[in-house]
């Protein structure tokens, strides 16, 4: 019997163990090496041949992955290892560092209890990895760091050993300053990372060697000598005598938690449920005999078992034939299999039990994300929150008349599979609108619905989705009429608190949620800054905006109040500028007037008259329009700085910051999203290849005000609609 099935045998009879299962991911930034380093675990594990490590890339199993030589989804594999003569078994799940995909990121970080944090040794703490930090944490996932690539160091930048320590010491520094800023005071000191209790490790992923402090003391091995392997380039001498897997998996072992330890920690935080109700304690205690408590973190659609959902199971067990829920939707789902994944391999067992990672077959309404139970009635998990959202929509049509059904079906799973990718379909045009964080992660969307799901479809250039907003406070109320001229609401609108923009892009307060305990929304809305008056009138939050009720003693208004909420919806969701979303705006009602018979006041009157307050107020009050930014970070040598910040300035970029480093240049930067596209061969052309780049959204910034017209008026013509803007006289009716 071969090493690979001696292994999955021995995960079968662990994986009843919780006390010796961990769940780790692994998480950095674009290009540090991260699947390189899980192959070699896997490999190092006796799942795949050591010869392929690194080249084969298990877990890029997609040959987009292959081809473009980057992680697009967070990959499974679940190994054993030996530490202390005890055998463990590791669940790994390996996340993409690009940013296009960081939604994948946040999704594996609830399934796991421990990261490894990759940075390059030559590079150090990059923007994106400082984004993974923060998702790691705000889970109360718990770090380890290796710092990867340090050979570099010396073939490339030829340092000398103190200079290697002291750049190893600044790393360590920068990443220990993120931990503390971003954990309970409790854990500070436990969880950071420290080199001379191993759970800092340096080595090369690439060439399959990694040391840490209780290594070299065991092993006599010192960091001199770890010099003159390098110098004399023998690594391969090195890897032998200091295994890549073996060093991380003892340190994964020695420093991150077991499910049972680390859910006390973590259910606090991702569940908002009575702790102390049996449900509660069974997640806290990872009780198998609870009830289940699963939480999808991907959905992934495999050829011959259809969609496979794969997650964290909490609390209980999952047997094959079990009736399961999938909380917030209808009905009930049998469960056709259950496995264990390795790479691409799922290893089919009768049942599994809480603290493993699972993969399910059977659960149709599932979606990453969804809380599954035997119990209908639980409390769901807390809904992830992503820190970006798409920006960059393309307009897919099939090119055959008869592929339009199956392509509705492809674009809903697809959905389904990565809930950053947003589609709409727009039934006047019959177009499906595909949004997304960015040029490369449509284009690979497309990819995939071309070939591996077989459709020809034509795709329109990628659009940039914009916001509307206003600039001030509405200088008087805005009376908008109904049709038959018998109802009237008047409405200030002014711009919304930052804070409270910001509370909602956090999640800590969620814009689709029915706001169930107003106090405790009053007083969260007065620490952000609304007056008590304002915070008293809170009707109801439709994105990043508000709906409040200022009025007193309004006869009907009550029973209007319904269609007043579906009139602000709809005006948030097109807003009088563009037709795009509206952000930013707090929309208050200060008087109406109200037929006293219930047929003159139906939706066909109502709905429109507040609409068209809304629209008129926002007029009074100065409507902008709001562009997506992108921080851009771009290393380069000297030589080519000038022809680099000559193509940010063309692109209506800004430069943040400049340092150097060696003999490379970093210049952070921040542009309009619009201006981005063709980036990557213009960048590629004007530095001979020669730049190292990497994008993160930043939000939305106004338009400057030359621009507004010529886009407001481009955007209205894609849309259809005349190019000049309603002014607020339109909306007097």
């Amino acid at each position: 019997m071969g090493r690979k099935e001696d292994n999955i045998k021995k995960a079968q009879a662990i994986m009843h163990k919780p006390k010796y299962i961990r769940n780790i991911g692994i998480a950095a930034h674009i290009d540090h090496g991260k699947t390189t380093l899980s192959d070699n675990l896997i490999a190092g594990a006796g799942m795949m041949s050591e010869e392929l490590a690194g080249k084969q890339l298990v877990l890029d199993y997609d040959e987009q992955e292959q081809a473009r030589g980057i992680t697009i989804n967070a990959a499974n594999a679940s190994m054993v290892h030996e530490y202390g003569g005890e055998e463990y078994l590791i669940n790994l799940i390996d996340t993409p560092g690009h940013v296009d995909f960081g939604g994948d990121v946040t999704r594996a970080m609830r399934a796991v209890d421990g990261a490894i944090i990759v940075t390059c040794a030559v590079e150090g703490v990059m923007p994106q990895t400082e984004t993974v930090i923060r998702q790691a944490l705000k889970e109360r996932v718990r770090p380890v760091l290796f710092i990867n690539k340090v050979d570099r160091l010396i073939n490339e930048l030829q340092l000398t050993p103190e200079q290697m320590q002291d750049r190893f010491v600044k790393i360590i520094a920068e990443v220990n300053k993120r931990i503390t800023r971003m954990v309970p005071p409790e854990l500070k000191k436990e969880w950071m990372v420290k080199v001379d209790d191993g759970s800092v490790a340096f080595g090369s992923a690439y060439h399959n060697w990694a040391i840490n402090v209780p290594f070299m003391k065991r092993s006599g091995i010192t960091f001199k000598d770890i010099y003159n392997y390098l110098n004399d380039g023998k690594q391969k001498e090195l890897a032998k005598k200091a295994p890549i897997h073996k060093i991380l998996l003892d340190m994964t072992i020695q420093h991150l938690p077991n499910p049972i330890d680390a859910q006390k920690i973590r259910i606090p935080q991702i569940w908002h449920g009575d702790l102390e109700s049996k449900f509660g304690q069974s997640m806290m205690n990872c009780d198998e005999r609870g009830h289940v408590a699963l939480m999808v973190t991907k959905i992934l659609l495999d050829p011959h078992a259809g969609e496979v959902a794969v997650g964290r199971l909490f609390s209980g067990k999952i047997a094959r034939g079990q009736e399961l829920y999938v909380i917030g939707m209808p009905g009930k789902a049998r469960v056709q299999q259950v496995s264990l994944s390795v790479g691409a391999d799922m290893i089919a067992v009768d049942e599994i039990i809480a603290g493993n990672i699972v993969s399910l077959t059977g659960v149709k309404n599932a979606i990453a994300g969804v809380t599954i139970s035997d119990d209908p009635e639980v409390e769901p998990f807390e809904k992830i929150t992503h820190y970006s959202e798409p920006v960059v929509t393309v307009a897919i049509e099939a090119k055959h008349m008869k592929d339009l059904p199956k392509l509705v079906e492809v674009l809903r799973s697809v959905a389904k599979a990565d809930p950053s990718i947003q589609v709409e379909i727009n039934q006047e045009t019959g177009e499906h609108l595909m949004s997304g964080m960015g040029e490369l992660h449509l284009e690979i969307t497309l990819y995939r619905i071309v070939n591996e799901h077989g459709i020809e479809v034509n795709s329109s250039p990628p659009i940039v989705v914009y916001r509307e907003s206003v600039e001030k406070q509405t200088p008087r109320e805005f009376e908008g009429k109904s049709p038959n001229k018998h109802n009237k609401f008047y409405v200030v609108v002014e711009p919304l608190e930052e804070a409270v923009v910001e509370a909602i892009k956090s999640g800590e307060i969620d814009p689709d949620a029915k706001i169930k305990d107003v106090k405790a929304m009053m007083r969260t809305l007065q620490d952000l800054g609304l007056s008590k008056d304002e915070a008293k009138g809170i009707v109801m939050f439709k994105g990043p905006n508000v709906f409040l009720d200022m009025t007193k003693g309004i006869q009907y208004l009550h029973e209007t109040m319904e269609l007043c909420k579906q009139a602000f919806a709809e005006a948030m969701r097109l807003g009088p500028l563009a037709n795009e979303k509206v952000m930013g705006v707090k929309v208050k009602l200060m008087d109406a007037k109200l037929h006293e018979d219930s047929i003159h006041r139906g939706p066909a009157q109502v709905i429109p008259a507040m609409r068209n307050g809304i629209y008129g107020a926002m007029c009074l009050a100065n409507r902008v329009l709001m562009e997506p930014m992108q921080k851009v970070f771009i290393d380069v040598p000297q030589d080519f700085m000038g022809s680099v910040t000559r193509e940010i300035q063309q692109r209506r970029g800004i430069i943040v910051d400049m340092s150097q480093e060696g003999e490379l240049t970093r210049i952070e930067a921040k542009a309009p999203v619009s201006e981005m596209f063709g980036f990557a061969s213009a960048i590629r052309s004007a530095t001979a290849g020669r730049a190292l780049w990497a994008t993160e959204n930043s939000g939305f910034e106004r338009v400057p005000r030359e621009l507004l017209d010529k886009i407001v008026a481009q955007i209205r013509e894609r849309k259809g609609l005349k190019p000049e803007p309603y002014n607020a006289g339109y909306y007097e009716g």
